[in-house]
């Protein structure tokens, strides 16, 4: 029997990391508009990230679902949803963002973020959500959703329009660009 309890209390020790939500807030000071603050929850079993930018009319979602393999950001100012693919070479692992943004926090890095990753918004909508798995379904649902498309190497002649752009804790720059955000 005492083996038993020894077992599982280190099982217990063991899986906790692994199984538990990490949950980071950020006050971004200086912002052009003024303050924004930034809270990332990580849930670890179900692979998602969640990042809520609230900043006014210029606040902004994103799911990061490692399992479906999307990322989608609500866009509060144009009232849309957008899927990409997520790239699994740009974006943080989801078990190693929470010692990123530990850094990050500790360094006080301000600034343009270490990576950046371009996507171009398609004019066609999503009607169905179901494919991009849950978590990303319940954030777009009953808004106009638009797949968009990693751009490689993108340049100024490749697009010159509107771009939207999400700044993650200056981990990860994030530009979605499209006739979807002309004005």
């Amino acid at each position: 029997m005492k083996l038993l309890i020894l077992s599982v209390a280190l099982l217990g020790v063991f899986l906790s990391p692994v199984l538990t939500t990490d949950n980071v807030n950020v006050n971004n000071q200086g912002n052009r508009g003024g303050n924004s603050h930034q809270s990332v929850s990580i849930d670890n079993q179900k692979q998602v990230v969640n990042v809520d930018n609230n900043n006014g009319w210029h606040s902004w979602n994103t799911v990061w679902d490692y399992r479906s393999g999307y990322i989608a950001t609500r866009i509060f100012a144009k009232k849309s949803c957008i899927i990409a693919p997520l790239n699994k070479h740009i974006m943080p692992d989801v078990t190693v963002l929470p010692q990123a943004i530990k850094e990050k926090q500790k360094t006080g890095a301000q600034g343009p973020p270490s990576k950046q990753v371009t996507y171009t918004v398609s004019r066609n909508k999503i009607t169905d959500l179901s494919s991009y798995g849950k978590n990303i379904e319940n954030l777009c649902r009953g808004l106009p959703t638009y797949l968009a498309h990693e751009v490689k190497a993108p340049s100024f002649l490749y697009y010159s329009g509107s771009c939207f752009n999400a700044n993650i804790l200056c981990l990860l720059g994030i530009s979605y660009c499209g006739e979807t955000f002309e004005a």
